[in-house]
């Protein structure tokens, strides 16, 4: 826990930040518009920014009582329109296809229709909004869930937090919801925050529950060396969100959806200062830094970001911890029982335990030996499967160990690596995310399997 002085240093520091940053840079129209997010939706969708769209908005009891509740999909983010720190968010993720209908919240605890009007109720008497004032609710597109999230989070929605200042983005948090926090990307609900190196988008030091950690809680799962995907595209969006609200001290929450990419979830006019703890730098510093320059374009504000507040993260983890930073598809050489090479395209697959080769490549190589065989599940079932021993060279690394075969059909490449193979590597899930088909044929044209 944190000590008496930190705390001390806290909130000294809230009130720093209140009378140096928030009243001389944030109008009242600027914090009119980040209080309430309907209508920050609405200035970000007017200039073309990416938000959630919204399903349904209920603004009274009367709206309340002809709800169609089936016009609901499956899933759903419900907020209150004036809430802060995450306080009267309900986010589900399933519904029961037959009466009674009933949807399910990530702590997988039921929401009845009953549930959800009384949730509602309460938003509209101002229960969750700031000075408990009246309020509206409303239904909005929850985000799908990143691939690459999938080990640090279950059923929440992780976000990004931007503190933006001067067209600047100075310093950024990967918030990352627990059970406890149920699927709520906020500290004050039992969030995980994890610093991010602005410079490389690469995450460093971690915080949950005022504690420093460097594992996710219960699992041997470190939360320092996650690269962040489209990073550049996150500090762009955040740097345009401060230029269009006109917000001058402003933090963004942007999420990353599975099939749309970024997104801003929400604007904040007043940031908490919990982001510093996580990235061990004092916001005050960072901001002083980038206090009066004239920043000339939406580009040169986020180069500055990066140049002045990005560390050598990536080069420190190589050299700490022996592994090479790779994309999601990389040329390799698998070797074969003359050890002579073959230069061929692999996918790098972190969700698969085991490497894959087709049976194809492995006859052609003559690789096809099996040592025993394995049961595994598919999409077919049970199946049983061959393993044999295999070599190759990925990065100049030389990996040996036991693979799949297995026929690809007409999957995009012949070889997949499994995590268990990428032991000496961290993986940046941002390189080749999306590759058309012809690059896809072209690469494996540049890298065609050939005897030697």
């Amino acid at each position: 826990m944190f000590t008496f002085f930190q705390k001390s240093k806290y909130i000294l520091g809230l009130n720093a930040r209140n009378l140096n940053y928030i009243r001389p840079y944030n109008s009242k129209r600027a914090i009119c518009i980040a209080d309430n997010k309907l209508l920050t939706k609405y200035v970000l969708k007017k200039a073309g920014l990416p938000v959630p769209d919204t399903y349904a908005i209920v603004s009274s009891i009367k709206e309340l009582e002809e709800f169609n509740w089936l016009n609901l999909p499956v899933a759903f983010t419900l907020k209150p329109n004036r809430g802060s720190l995450g306080s009267g968010v309900l986010v589900v993720y399933g519904r029961r296809k037959k009466p009674p209908f009933y949807w399910i919240k990530a702590n997988n605890k039921r929401v009845s229709i009953e549930n959800l009007k009384m949730h509602i109720l309460n938003i509209l008497e101002g229960a969750f909004s700031l000075n408990k004032l009246p309020d509206v609710a409303f239904f909005e597109e929850r985000v799908k869930l990143l691939k690459l999230f999938k080990l640090y989070t279950r059923r929440g929605i992780p976000d990004i937090r931007i503190i933006v200042h001067n067209l600047v983005p100075v310093m950024a948090e990967l918030r990352l919801p627990t059970p406890e926090s149920e699927g709520r990307a906020n500290l004050h609900l039992g969030a995980i925050g994890t610093g991010i190196d602005v410079g490389t988008g690469i995450t460093t030091t971690a915080i949950y529950k005022d504690r420093l950690i460097e594992y996710m809680p219960g699992i041997k799962l470190s939360l320092r060396g996650i690269k962040i995907p489209f990073w550049k595209d996150i500090l762009k969006l955040a740097v345009l969100a401060q230029k269009v609200s006109k917000i001058g001290f402003l933090g963004v929450d942007i999420a990353i959806d599975r099939d749309k990419g970024p997104m801003i979830l929400e604007l904040n006019a007043r940031p908490g200062l919990s982001i510093q703890i996580a990235n061990l730098a004092p916001l005050k510093d960072r901001l002083e830094r980038v206090k009066g320059l004239k920043i000339p374009s939406i580009e040169r504000g986020v180069k500055i970001g990066q140049n002045l507040f990005g560390g050598e993260v990536e080069e420190e983890l190589e050299e700490i911890s022996g592994r090479k930073v790779i994309g999601i598809n990389e040329p390799i050489e698998i070797i074969d029982s003359h050890w002579d090479k073959h230069p061929t395209m692999a996918k790098i697959d972190t969700g698969a335990y085991r490497t894959a080769l087709s049976y194809e490549i492995a006859e052609k190589l003559g690789l096809n030996k099996p040592i025993k065989y394995k049961k595994v599940r598919s999409a077919l079932g049970v199946e049983e499967r061959p393993i044999i021993e295999l070599s190759f060279i990925l990065d100049k690394v030389l990996i040996s160990t036991e693979a799949f075969i297995a026929k690809r059909g007409e999957m995009k490449y012949d070889v997949i690596v499994g995590r268990k193979d990428l032991k000496r590597f961290l993986v940046d899930p941002s390189k080749n995310v999306f590759m058309s088909s012809k690059e896809v044929e072209e690469l494996k044209k540049k890298y065609a399997l050939q005897k030697s």
